[in-house]
């Protein structure tokens, strides 16, 4: 899929997340509900950091071009080392590695240890980098047509206010891990969620997706998991446009409703 959809499917996914968390008895303060659906939304298009075409690509700059590079390359190579005799023949490492479960744990866990061990400096690195990616997503006409400076300042303005607000007691700075030295342990989340979600996002595409790498599947180790094949969709076609992307907003207000118990 292409960015703005996967934006939208990863902040719809934490505002579901927030209504079956309600729902178990543990609900979300609204801080939590809000942030996590922005680093989520922003999470959705890291895994495209495997591609120097791709959203993330642009966000910030020449540093993301480079890590895009590097990334591709790492990609590639883990891929040439693991593959099978079964698995294609590739040019490239878009769709490798970034796009698995694997990748996804490493990056929310070590969200997770850098909140817990890098304090507030550490929070606010990765609020702004995800809100700086959320802005891209959810707002990519304003974002295209703003210059990169007015995108950073707004998202570091944004994690700077949001780190404050989360700060203050009962508004979510320890919300599901409530031990002394936990806080923020959450962030980790939402960033596993949104790349999830971004794999599953790119399962429903006709190349597939090796979410479930390295678990081989019929001798592949990166099979390309997705629906029967006539199931499937070209990334930015109408199926996407016109019926996915809706329904994520749809989806994302109930679930944001159900959140806060309006509903």
């Amino acid at each position: 899929m292409m960015g703005p959809a996967h934006s939208l499917s990863g902040a719809a996914a934490w505002l579901g997340v927030g209504a079956a968390t309600a729902a178990a008895g543990h609900p979300m303060p609204w801080p939590v509900l809000v942030v996590g659906a922005l680093i989520c939304a922003g999470a959705a298009l890291a895994p495209d950091l495997d591609h120097k075409s791709a959203t993330i690509s642009r966000a910030f700059g020449p540093v993301s071009k480079t890590l895009c590079e590097i990334v591709d390359k790492l990609s590639y190579a883990v891929y040439k080392a693991t593959k099978t005799r079964a698995d294609a023949r590739r040019s490239g490492g878009h769709r490798t590695l970034t796009h698995t479960w694997v990748w996804a744990v490493l990056c929310g866990a070590g969200a997770s240890a850098l909140a817990i061990t890098g304090g507030r400096w550490a929070v606010l690195g990765i609020l702004f980098v995800h809100l700086v990616l959320a802005v891209e997503g959810l707002l990519w006409r304003a974002a295209r047509m703003s210059s990169d400076v007015l995108v950073w300042l707004l998202g570091a303005t944004s994690a700077w206010i949001l780190a404050g607000v989360l700060d203050k007691p009962g508004n979510g700075a320890d919300w599901l891990f409530t031990a002394p030295g936990q806080e923020y342990l959450w962030l980790g989340l939402p960033i596993v969620l949104g790349a999830l979600v971004h794999d599953i996002g790119d399962a429903l595409t006709v190349s597939g997706c090796p979410v479930l790498w390295p678990i081989p599947i019929a001798g592949k180790r990166w099979y390309p998991v997705g629906p029967p094949k006539g199931m499937r969709f070209r990334a930015g076609s109408w199926v996407e446009l016109k019926v996915l992307m809706p329904a994520f907003m749809l989806l994302g207000g109930v679930g944001g409703a159900a959140a806060l118990n309006f509903i």
